[in-house]
């Protein structure tokens, strides 16, 4: 019988995929957004929005430039937690993981289906270091606007994906006075079976 709470099923991938799609019928802007936490150096957490730009049984994936904040962050603590919150269905899902480079292949071609502004965006931004004016920027911009005006835009080398793959996954859904609905995956690594529980709100 059904009591009204989150389904527990085998894989949590699976699950994830149903929310994420009433998510896109539901969610008015970016429902792939999601916070991405990391630790700098000396382990204290970092935190910001990315994108999801795709996930299967291996993981969740987004790119960003690897000299960046959370790319230096994340090769010195290959480690990162992520939680994606649809106000629209009063969800969330929260995920920790190890956290790795994706394969070149991979990165190229997702680089290659991105509009041609942002992969000129992508070689025109030092990310995450001092800017000395908006116009200097908008100078990098035009410089490989015009480079790569009549050839196709290469994808740079310091521009990656990353791809946690997931040891816990929480799904928890609002419910009336605050007694909420909590499920938990788990698993020991990759290959290990998930085991699943409930959690106190």
């Amino acid at each position: 019988m059904d009591d009204g709470g989150i389904r527990a099923e085998g894989d949590p991938l699976l699950l994830f995929g149903r929310w994420m799609l009433e998510a896109r019928k539901s969610e008015p802007n970016d429902p792939e957004a999601m916070s991405l936490a990391t630790v700098d150096a000396l382990g204290r957490p970092n935190v910001r929005m990315v994108l999801l730009k795709g996930w299967d049984a291996d993981g969740f994936v987004f790119y960003s430039n690897k000299e960046s904040a959370k790319g230096s962050e994340i090769f010195s603590h290959p480690h990162a937690a992520l939680c994606l919150h649809w106000k629209s269905l009063r969800r969330q899902v929260r995920v920790r993981g190890a956290i790795a480079e994706v394969a070149a292949a991979e990165a190229d071609a997702y680089f290659a289906s991105r509009a041609k502004d942002s992969q000129i965006g992508a070689w025109a931004s030092a990310q995450s270091r001092p800017m000395e004016s908006r116009f200097h920027f908008e100078k990098e911009i035009a410089k490989y606007a015009a480079k790569y005006s009549l050839r196709k835009v290469p994808r740079p080398a310091y521009w990656t994906g990353f791809r946690i793959a997931p040891f816990e996954i929480e799904f928890w859904r609002d419910k009336p006075f605050r007694l909420h609905d909590r499920l938990v995956f788990r698993r020991a690594d990759a290959k290990s079976a998930w085991t699943s529980e409930r959690l106190f709100p």
